[in-house]
């Protein structure tokens, strides 16, 4: 029987979108696609959410391949892509609906340290109090088994009760490998669906 859902936070909880992100800044396609994929779609921004760069030093080291007019919205999109914050439509009412049926809700995030600036922002946080395990705190990031198997110790979970929700497939199989089940997000509508085939009541 599932006791403990375990969220993923970045499009499932919280639209974390580059697309929508460049587009606030209004800029042009190609100076869109520059910074979704050399900023975004880097090995710098991997290493900022295991925790081993920090927000600063993603930015000295990703500059260079940015024209200097562009180089003021790449900083402010390492410092603030999180302002203002954007739920993921429907999913603060399906979180509130699990909390009120009892069942113990999780996040677990590939995330950098300002985490802990932006999360108490968005109105779902507040159903998940200190159970949180965030990837730069322990120099780790799904889909490493490690991963899972950390934050099942930590939260002294029995996995048979968990299920685990993520929308990158692969983060999803990471969990699946450890013997949790798992769920890969497509919208709130059809996860619903997909909770009530496992016997949640939602």
């Amino acid at each position: 029987m599932i006791k403990n859902i375990l969220f993923d936070m970045g499009s499932v909880l919280v639209s974390f979108d580059p697309v929508m992100f460049t587009m606030r800044e209004e800029l042009s396609a190609d100076d869109a696609r520059l910074i979704q994929d050399e900023l975004f779609r880097t090995v710098e921004w991997m290493q900022l959410d295991r925790g081993v760069i920090t927000d600063s030093e993603l930015f000295e080291r990703v500059k260079s391949r940015f024209p200097e007019r562009l180089r003021p919205v790449v900083e402010k999109l390492i410092f603030h892509w999180d302002e203002p914050p954007v739920m993921v439509e429907g999913m603060c009412d399906l979180v509130r609906e699990l909390s009120e049926k009892g069942y113990d809700l999780y996040l677990l995030s590939n995330a950098a340290i300002r985490h802990g600036e932006y999360w108490q922002r968005y109105p779902v946080s507040k159903f998940f109090g200190d159970r949180l395990f965030i990837s730069y705190q322990y120099k780790i990031l799904k889909p490493d088994p490690r991963f899972f198997e950390l934050a099942l110790e930590k939260f002294a979970l029995d996995r048979s009760e968990c299920l685990f929700i993520d929308d990158v497939p692969l983060n999803a199989e990471g969990a699946v490998y450890c013997g949790i089940d798992a769920l890969v997000f497509k919208g709130e509508k059809r996860l619903r669906k997909e909770l009530r085939e496992k016997g949640i009541d939602v």
